[in-house]
């Protein structure tokens, strides 16, 4: 009996033993498993990708690892979604994303590509705001920008936005960007007039504003904005009328076109409140958003005695002859106009020339002459 009992303890014990060992050879075959995992995960988020060029990915605002990763694996820069959101997860960088368009490298791991959405520079982009640009125009180039978002909803008042290049990410929204030219425009201008010669006819930083708007569509010449600038000056101090034919162009289009044609008679004798021909001192608004060279040659301008200035040439790049006294400016204004003769007579010849050559080749293509004898043919005529 005693012998039996000491048989059935003895196998009583050698059970659990045998499920102690079952148990410790399960967990260790699961620990194995997980380490295997994990080592699988490792070597999958550290090695090298299979795509073979760079690319470039575009991180929206406010998305989540989640959602990057499943892009990712959609778009093929990664294998499996789940292994980037454990890497992200495992080095605590879940809410370190930053929005914007990446550049990848070709080949790029997990790991990499986690790195340059979390650390890297989103690339940048450039909206270009020429000098003299009117609101109007510069609405329509920030409209025209693929890579923004959004859109304007109120037309920004003339002369508020600083002409510039202005930077942004892919996805930055277009308001956000005129925003900016308004805020640089404000800060340029308030440095501008405190900066002022204090002799300057000006009451105030928008009676600069408008007078720099003037001055930047009078001239594109950096090396004669404040000869420009003190002519208006000039005038404004003895009383005199600033005729500027710009400022009748955009009482008549409003910036919202170009007049493509000269000004009429009738144009320059009606009295608008643009029209400085009519009015006295300035029109009640900028004609343009002047650049930060035209309000610097508006605050501080050239101390001359130039009352007149006319076109030196048939180009901008021409620039400007200035006078003292009507007589002198009638004999330039005289000059100007037979230099646009001769540019006209010029034109007419080119005209004339380009439309014989065109006679020519279609003749010599008629009779199927080609090449160099074509060349002789033409010569010929």
């Amino acid at each position: 009996m005693a012998e039996r009992k000491r048989r059935a303890r003895r196998r009583s014990g050698n059970g659990f033993f045998e499920a102690l060992n079952g148990l410790l050879t399960l967990v260790l075959i699961v620990l194995i498993a997980i380490a295997g995992v994990l080592v699988y995960g490792v070597m999958t988020f550290n090695a090298d990708g299979q795509f073979e060029e760079d690319r470039t990915f575009v991180v929206e605002p406010g998305n989540a690892v989640t959602t990057v990763a499943q892009r990712l694996e959609e778009q093929g820069f990664i294998s499996n979604a789940l292994i980037f959101r454990l890497g992200a997860r495992a080095l605590d960088r879940e809410a370190a994303l930053k929005a914007g368009e990446f550049n990848i490298a070709a080949r790029s791991s997990m790991n990499q590509i986690l790195r340059e959405l979390t650390e890297g520079r989103a690339i940048q982009y450039q909206v270009v705001i020429p000098e003299g640009f009117t609101s109007w125009q510069v609405v329509e180039r920030v409209n025209a920008d693929e890579n923004l978002t959004g859109n304007i909803s109120v037309l920004p008042p003339e002369g508020s936005l600083l002409p510039g290049a202005y930077s942004y990410r892919r996805g930055d929204t277009r308001e956000s960007v005129v925003l900016r030219m308004t805020e640089a425009m404000d800060a340029a201008l308030a440095e501008v007039w405190e900066g002022r010669n204090e002799s300057v006819p000006l009451e105030t930083p928008e009676e600069l504003l408008i007078l720099a708007s003037i001055v930047e569509k009078e001239t594109g010449l950096a090396s004669e904005r404040q000869r420009v600038a003190g002519v208006f000056a000039n005038r404004l101090r003895i009383g005199m009328r600033l005729q500027s034919d710009p400022t009748i162009i955009y009482g008549i289009t409003l910036g919202q076109s170009t007049l493509g044609r000269g000004l009429r008679r009738s144009e320059i004798d009606e009295v608008t409140p643009y029209n400085t021909y009519q009015i006295d001192r300035l029109p009640p608004g900028p004609i343009a958003n002047p650049g930060i060279e035209s309000l610097e040659a508006v605050a501080n301008p050239d101390d001359h005695d130039y009352l007149y200035f006319v076109a030196a040439g048939a180009i901008p790049s021409d620039g400007h002859v200035f006078a003292q006294t009507y007589t002198e400016h009638q004999r330039n204004v005289a000059a100007y106009r037979e230099i646009e003769r001769q540019a006209a007579e010029a034109r007419a010849e080119a005209e004339a020339q380009a439309a014989m050559d065109a006679l020519a080749a279609e003749e010599a293509e008629e009779a199927g002459v080609t090449g160099e004898d074509a060349e002789t043919e033409t010569d010929g005529q």
